[in-house]
């Protein structure tokens, strides 16, 4: 039986030009072993396929973070808590989160990896709230970690990737949720959020379906599917955003993104749109590639136009 974390940091090593980030990674257990709703099940095995940088489903009953600091001589206080996708069945960990990682750190950003765990009625009392769980804990975490890791309080986002978008934008609209009961006061809002292809809504005319059924099953309610779709969920406290998806998505279709903008800018959110003609879905940082691999360079931009960027 293989472990997880071994897996995944041994993942590292092999990403070209990592250097010396790998010696740096540390790996926080976020529950410290005691997960709320959690239910043992012996369906659920650590054995992960690693080639193709992909973790199943049935590796995550203890959700992590993977902390990669900034570079001390670049580091500018700001902290991502990145989501990687794989519609709410596993998670593309390599291109949609420890690659991501990399790359924030290369401009001073440190960046946190979060395997969240895939929602399942084997191993949770209710499935439909365990990533929110682990996002707003991931968030409080960081959070109350500030000054000790050298991150401003002010500063700490949240990213996700096509499921993990949905994550994300759980945590940016339902933060002041109470899902579990956490140790003190810390907020677990983010002070900005970055998706990218992103799951928004559980509305059957738009959603993935997938995502949809494996968070809240076959035969939600329709107050079930409000909640969770999160466009209907923005107010004025929801924390600015920029959006990335391509019109020829046949994934999750274009709609989440355009509809979760126009959420943002009924209130006056500041917001940011960026809607390529191609790209398809999956893209992570878009190597290569057409208009899509441009979007790297403008989310650094409009962090840096949005004061994210500004040392401490």
């Amino acid at each position: 039986m293989l472990d997880l974390k071994k897996l995944v940091v041994a993942l590292i090593y092999v990403i070209a030009t990592i250097g010396s980030l790998s010696a740096q990674i540390q790996v926080i257990d976020i529950w410290n072993g005691k997960v709320p709703g959690a239910i043992q099940s012996d369906e659920f095995k650590q054995h992960v396929d690693t080639t193709k940088g992909w973790i199943d489903k049935h590796d995550i009953t203890t959700p992590d973070l993977y902390f990669y600091p900034a570079p001390k001589e670049k580091a500018n206080g700001t902290a991502v808590v990145i989501c990687p996708g794989g519609g709410y069945a596993g998670l593309a960990i390599r291109h949609e989160g420890l690659l991501v990682a990399q790359w924030f750190n290369s401009f001073g950003v440190t960046a946190f990896v979060l395997t969240y765990r895939q929602p399942d009625d084997a191993i949770m009392k209710n499935k439909s709230i365990a990533p929110m769980q682990d996002g707003q804990r991931a968030m409080r975490i960081v959070r109350r970690h500030a000054k000790e890791w050298g991150i401003n309080p002010d500063k700490i986002g949240i990213m996700g990737f096509s499921a993990g978008g949905h994550v994300a934008s759980t945590i940016s609209t339902h933060y002041n949720e109470k899902v579990y009961d956490p140790e003190d006061s810390t907020s677990a809002r983010p002070d900005f959020s970055l998706l990218i292809y992103p799951v928004i809504s559980m509305d059957s005319t738009i959603t993935h379906w997938g995502s949809r059924v494996n968070l809240l099953g076959n035969n939600p309610t329709p107050e079930q599917v409000k909640h969770f779709s999160n466009e209907l969920q923005v107010n004025a406290q929801t924390p600015p955003a920029f959006l990335v998806q391509s019109m020829d998505d046949n994934v999750v279709p274009v709609r989440n993104s355009i509809d979760y903008a126009l959420a943002l800018k009924n209130y006056k959110i500041p917001c940011e749109l960026h809607v390529y003609q191609s790209g398809g879905h999956g893209y992570g940082m878009a190597p290569g590639g057409s208009t899509q691999s441009t979007w790297p360079e403008a989310c650094r931009k409009w962090m840096e136009a949005s004061g994210f960027l500004n040392r401490k």
